[in-house]
């Protein structure tokens, strides 16, 4: 038994460890988000691992990203996340890719390769472009919905995408895949918590006919963190009931 992964091993199994050791994950956005969730698989102990995001760090990002430090702003997201997991973990495979994944770029990655596609975008049109495209390609699926402008963490809560409630950016995501017929069967992370600045903006719109309410993106660390978490245990507690049989 591996010291470093007793605690995982004790309670996952030996089975499980070594399917973590064994799967190929590639995970698309390391921001408020992504970050936790690539920490916390690489800690539980996935192995092979590729991160892909274009931003650098700054200093917004660190109030709740984990690669974002005053001493790291202006560097490349993924490449400081990559010296990091590969600290917590020097067996780790860690491949870094800083692109965009857009409509210029998709053709790039290959989704087919990997046993698990991991959506942490922001962007609504690139997000629909690899939830379609990780569908078609076989691989698992687990995507993470809007985790701004949320305050309490105890409302996090996962689903497929066509019963997660009370969320703005699931609502909109639903809609852009049913242009195309794509499927809302997998799973989200999500919270059902409507925001302060939601109710604002309803109301807002509500007593002055403005038919666009303005868009505010407030982070915490203490829900973006927990969104990330619970992402990566989609992932464990899927190959958990894998080797259960369930």
């Amino acid at each position: 038994m591996n010291e470093v992964f007793n605690r995982s091993e004790m309670i996952l199994g030996t089975a499980v460890l070594k399917r973590l050791a064994e799967v190929n994950v590639i995970l698309f956005g390391v921001g408020g988000v992504g970050s936790w969730c690539a920490e916390g698989l690489v800690r539980t102990g996935l192995h092979h691992l590729t991160i892909v995001d274009a931003d650098t760090v700054c200093p917004t990002n660190i109030n709740r990203q984990l690669p974002a430090l005053p001493g790291t702003v202006g560097q490349s997201k993924v490449e400081v996340l990559k010296k990091r997991l590969e600290a917590v973990n020097p067996e780790a495979e860690i491949t870094a890719v800083q692109k965009l994944y857009t409509a210029e770029t998709c053709g790039e990655f290959n989704l087919a390769e990997y046993d698990f596609v991991i959506d942490a975008i922001d962007t609504l049109q690139d997000k629909c472009l690899l939830i379609r495209r990780a569908i078609e390609s076989g691989s698992v699926l687990f995507s993470s919905m809007g985790a701004a402008n949320k305050f309490n963490p105890t409302l996090i809560r996962t689903a497929s995408l066509e019963k997660v409630q009370r969320c703005q950016l699931a609502k909109a995501v639903r809609r852009e895949l049913k242009k195309t017929n794509g499927s809302s069967d997998f799973l989200c992370v999500y919270s059902e918590e409507e925001s302060a600045a939601e109710n604002q903006a309803t109301e807002i719109r509500e007593a002055s006919f403005l038919p666009v309410r303005k868009k505010i993106n407030g982070s915490l660390v203490q829900v973006t963190a927990p969104f990330g978490f619970t992402l990566c245990s989609l992932l464990v507690n899927h190959l958990h009931a894998e080797q259960m049989g369930v």
